[in-house]
């Protein structure tokens, strides 16, 4: 039996082209490196915007590496026993997250022993995948907000999504009732509320911005209220998306039960990894729910070719200047590229997704430090 011999880490820090928010300025990476027992090597990474990343370096270094030695190294067989391992730490959150770094690894080795891809590994299913244009801009002017806007348009995607959730409902609709203008009625309208609303406003916002012809609204409530969305469901006629504040497959599958999303947006690292994914991508077709993975595109555009199409084709977010690569993080060629509104894969072995220890401004973080 093949098994794991070494996991290493390394944390740094990524800065952000365009901050999140005042207080979200990069982003903090730990790149994993895993030597097998016969002497593949995978890479693969662990990821927290701003805040966690020691805490989630810490787990690996000092919990999971330890844990792994001498387990299988074929992907899949370990996760939920190391899970089970790290449970008293927290079913998933902080925990997802750092087994993600090992799950990723694993499945990097695996591809590069067999000198694949892991989408052709796991089975592409399609060539391309559309993708959207996605930003952090509720704190945008206007003005700023339709500029970013107009340059999704010129880069030709065919649906964008931007944030809501102002204090005063009046200057969401003033901005959605813009955006809206600008793209023309063949274009997709998405809109993230970040989980600022309550029941009630969440209902009287959607009820005044749905007249935009909106494809989804995503984390209108608390993440984890699952009695709310349910409720809210009822309500409203716009289909609610969720995932990426959901951390394991059992949680996705209590959404997906009650009623409480139609649309799934699992993020890859958070939910622990490729094979956690794999298996909540299951669970969304087995309730007729779209799946649209979050963030990440490097990552989740290679998953996404080799999706079914059993519900519905599944959108990648491409955030504006946030890719690993456009942020200069990458030691090699980004393996994904995304141009005229869909994301293609570039050959590369593995996932193709190794980080330059040196990133101009960014720098190397002993466990334990947070330099940001």
């Amino acid at each position: 039996m093949t098994t794991i011999r070494s996991l290493t880490t390394r944390l740094q820090r990524v800065p952000l082209t365009r901050p999140w928010a005042a207080d979200v300025t990069s982003v903090g990476v730990i790149a994993t490196h895993v030597v097998r027992s016969d002497g593949a090597e995978g890479w693969g990474f662990s990821w927290s915007p701003q805040i966690g990343a020691p805490a989630v370096h810490a787990l690996l270094e000092h919990d999971i590496a330890l844990a792994a030695v001498g387990r299988s190294a074929v992907p899949g067989e370990v996760w939920q026993g190391l899970w089970e391992h790290l449970h008293e730490a927290g079913g998933g959150g902080i925990t997802t997250i750092a087994l993600a770094g090992l799950d990723l690894a694993l499945w990097d080795a695996e591809a590069r022993a067999s000198a694949t891809s892991v989408s052709r590994l796991i089975g592409r299913r399609r060539e391309r995948v559309r993708a959207y244009g996605s930003g952090v801009n509720l704190h945008y002017s206007l003005d700023e907000l339709l500029a970013q806007v107009q340059r999704w348009i010129d880069a030709g995607f065919d649906a964008v999504k931007i944030k809501v959730g102002k204090p005063d409902l009046t200057d969401d609709v003033e901005r959605v009732s813009a955006v809206r203008e600008l793209l023309g009625p063949e274009r997709g309208l998405m809109i993230d509320a970040n989980q600022r609303w309550d029941l009630d406003r969440a209902t009287t916002s959607v009820d005044a911005l749905s007249r935009f012809d909106l494809a989804w609204i995503e984390e209108p409530l608390r993440a984890d209220d699952l009695a709310g969305h349910t409720e809210l469901a009822r309500r409203i006629d716009v289909p609610i998306a969720v995932g990426e504040n959901l951390h394991t497959a059992h949680r996705f599958e209590d959404f997906l039960r009650a009623g409480a999303a139609q649309i799934v947006q699992p993020n890859i690292v958070r939910v622990g990894g490729i094979t956690p994914f794999l298996r909540i991508a299951e669970l969304a077709a087995a309730h007729g729910a779209p799946l649209h993975p979050h963030l990440l595109p490097e990552l989740s555009g290679q998953l996404s070719l080799t999706l079914p199409d059993t519900v519905s084709e599944p959108l990648v977010e491409d955030v504006e200047d946030a890719g690993f690569g456009a942020l200069g993080a990458l030691a090699d060629p980004s393996p994904v590229t995304v141009a005229d509104g869909f994301l293609t894969e570039n050959e590369h072995q593995g996932l193709g997704i190794r980080f330059s220890p040196v990133l101009g401004a960014a720098s190397s973080l002993p466990a334990g430090k947070d330099h940001s």
